[in-house]
């Protein structure tokens, strides 16, 4: 499985008046391990789009299972799942880093338009070769 991590050490303009991260800061820690894998795996958006294509979110998901708190430091973790769709799916784990406990999944998924903003359903060319480069 392709998978990449990214360290994020929690700011105090990321936690609300509980000291705890809000919400919505959750999905921006899933796209800083999607962009880790992108710089890991030779995935980045720009590198996509430069071939012709964007990759928009059209699904995303969080479940919170503990609260990140203000000083702790967050390890996001991307798992890429194969699929034979034109689409892309990754699913995350956030961490603690001093503990190791499991603090939130999610799941997003990104489908491929084409330049004119049409969306592809059959996976582009560009994608299948990468696929095959990395035994998928």
């Amino acid at each position: 499985m392709l998978s990449a991590e990214v360290e994020i050490p929690i700011r105090f303009s990321e936690v609300d008046s509980l000291r705890i991260v809000w919400h919505g800061h959750y999905i921006q820690y899933f796209e800083d391990a999607r962009e880790a894998f992108g710089a890991k795996y030779n995935f980045r958006y720009l590198e996509v789009y430069g071939k012709g294509y964007v990759m928009p979110i059209v699904k995303i998901s969080c479940e919170y299972k503990r609260p990140l708190k203000y000083g702790d430091t967050a390890i996001v973790k991307a798992d890429y799942i194969p699929t034979e769709a034109a689409k892309v799916i990754f699913k995350y784990e956030i961490r603690s880093k001093a503990s190791q406990e499991l603090l939130a999944t999610g799941e997003s998924m990104q489908v491929f338009l084409d330049s004119d903003m049409n969306l592809m359903l059959t996976v582009p060319e560009y994608i299948q070769q990468w696929k095959k480069q990395h035994g998928l």
